[in-house]
């Protein structure tokens, strides 16, 4: 059975839904408290959902099929622009669950999206970057490396923001996610992999005009 989702909303009769997964050790009070104000500031016409599949359910695999089922399905029948996004841990998760379930939403917002593993960095490195490598089986029974088959062609016209901190120390891998997507979705701003400069990206990303007032 599939693991039960906290979540916590902000919703004002939009067309559009923003479904934000955690970073590690993060719950929907923190978007709550410092991404929802933001929106509801610049009225846009978005509603928002946070969502809470635990760590456990992330580390297992349970959560993006409670998140597909739970949330995303009943949301794409409601929504006529259903996006997805995160912050670190949370933008890695919702690649994945795109490449996995490509079509099911319509755009992506990764601030500051966790590569992976150093197991699949590195491989993908060692193969002499990701336009060489090609995966194996056995890698592609693996989300992260799925993930990465997936940027090697992500369609051209899903709309995306992928942002992050010139000091992040992830910087390096989140950059070569960045760069699979076109330059007009990049971003990159002064910080660290911290709540100072992932405030910023939100708001760099809601100026965008995805979502009007």
């Amino acid at each position: 059975m599939a693991p039960a989702l906290r979540t916590l909303d902000q919703r004002c009769g939009a067309d559009a839904l923003l479904v934000l997964l955690p970073g590690a050790y993060m719950t929907p009070e923190h978007y709550a408290e410092r991404f929802f104000p933001t929106v509801a500031q610049r009225r846009l016409r978005l509603d928002l959902l946070a969502v809470d599949p635990g760590v456990d359910a992330v580390a297992s695999g349970d959560a993006i099929p409670a998140i597909v089922d739970g949330i995303l399905r009943p949301a794409r029948a409601a929504y006529a622009r259903l996006w997805l996004g995160g912050i670190s841990l949370g933008g890695l998760t919702a690649l994945c669950l795109n490449a996995d379930h490509p079509g099911l939403i319509d755009g992506l917002c990764l601030i500051a999206p966790y590569p992976g593993s150093r197991l699949t960095t590195n491989a993908i490195a060692r193969a002499g970057g990701l336009a060489r490598w090609q995966p194996t089986a056995d890698q592609l029974a693996d989300p992260e490396f799925r993930l990465w088959q997936w940027l090697k062609a992500p369609p051209a016209g899903l709309p995306a923001y992928v942002g992050h901190g010139r000091a992040d120390r992830f910087a390096e891998g989140m950059a070569q996610i960045a760069e699979r997507f076109p330059a007009a979705a990049r971003d990159l701003v002064d910080g660290d992999h911290d709540w100072p400069a992932w405030q910023r990206l939100w708001e760099n990303f809601l100026d965008r005009g995805h979502f009007p007032a």
